[in-house]
């Protein structure tokens, strides 16, 4: 399988900005086909990306000729359109790749992991963030045991919303507000961090300054395995000058901080910086960690890498957002139990 034929199902920002560009730059993937229910939109988009086929809807897609020769799918379309997509996907026998978050809600989750276990899919979520590559520097650094035993992760993305996806806007179409868009990337980067340990409790708080049905900004205090403690802060609407992106963590040999990547150990008593003398800029670490992520995913299709992001994975972190919701309704802490 020397160049993969692909699909891109949802021609809107993170499609047209992100995913084609690169997917267009790989030399081992043949986009064949996108698919929009805007017509218009899909054959502009074809156009740009000198894509020859467009489509108004999966289930159109895999009924076509093209659709039993395409390898892969990957679903940039807004949340409330995943678990159909990646379904059908799955049940034509392809691999999939769906953008953060994997669902709506918990059970949406399931079941589309469930179709990718049944009909032998691979299926991949996307969290960019795992493949930047100060993240992956700073997982090696913990792997290792430079810092020792991490105790505390505190970690948060404040960011203004983009105009172009006022649907995150909609719980009917996003599930829930900043904390499904911000917060579950900065989840899913903990947890993996870590290694994935279990998380015991959640406390969350919620705000909706200037949204009615679904939070604008949330804090969340987490305690999870082996006594590691997690809080998350995420907001579309703090009053402040840019975004900000950061992940500190803490353990009991040293410390390292996110955005810029710094990392700091205790050595006889002195506390030596061992952060990498070379960074990238900001715009170069996000752009890395999408064309990263993408090329895993195409890895992973042909073969050469175990999957990274996968669905159980996505289903657990689901888990968590269904207990974060619960505690900033109830307004107290809540025990999570494993499902």
């Amino acid at each position: 399988m020397d160049k993969i034929k692909l699909a891109l199902v949802g021609c809107g920002n993170v499609g047209q900005v992100i995913h084609l560009p690169i997917l267009r730059k790989m030399p081992d993937v043949e986009v064949v086909a996108v698919v929009d229910p805007d017509e218009r939109k899909a054959k502009a988009v074809a156009l740009r990306f000198g894509i020859p086929q467009t489509f108004k809807s999966i289930d159109a897609l895999l009924a076509s000729p093209i659709g039993s020769e395409i390898q892969a799918v990957d679903i940039c379309t807004p949340t409330d359109q995943h678990k159909n997509a990646a379904i059908a996907a799955l049940q034509s026998g392809k691999d999939i790749l769906v953008e953060k978050p994997i669902a709506r809600t918990y059970k949406e989750a399931k079941e589309i992991a469930d179709a990718a276990k049944k009909y032998g899919g691979k299926l991949m979520v996307g969290m960019n963030n795992r493949f930047r590559p100060d993240t992956m520097i700073l997982k090696s650094f913990i792997e290792n045991g430079e810092l020792g035993k991490i105790f505390y992760i505190k970690s948060g993305w404040l960011k203004q919303q983009s105009s172009a996806a006022a649907w995150q806007q909609q719980k009917e179409k996003a599930g829930g507000g900043v904390f499904l868009d911000l917060g579950i990337v900065m989840l899913d980067m903990a947890l993996w961090l870590l290694n994935y340990p279990e998380v015991s409790t959640i406390s969350a708080t919620s705000y909706h300054q200037y949204t009615k049905k679904v939070e604008d900004s949330c804090a969340v205090f987490l305690r999870l395995a082996n006594n590691v403690t997690l809080t998350i802060e995420s907001s579309w609407t703090f009053h402040r000058e840019g975004d900000f992106f950061y992940c500190n963590v803490f353990g009991d040999k040293g410390s390292a901080f996110i955005n810029p990547l710094r990392v700091y150990k205790s050595v006889a008593g002195n506390l030596v910086n061992l952060t990498p003398a070379k960074s990238d800029s900001q715009v170069a670490l996000f752009k890395k960690s999408y064309e990263n992520e993408l090329r895993h995913f195409v890895n992973v299709v042909k073969g050469i890498v175990p999957l990274s992001s996968s669905g159980e994975e996505s289903v657990a972190r689901m888990q968590v957002v269904e207990g974060f919701y619960q505690s900033a309704a109830k307004k107290k802490e809540i025990v999570l139990k494993k499902k």
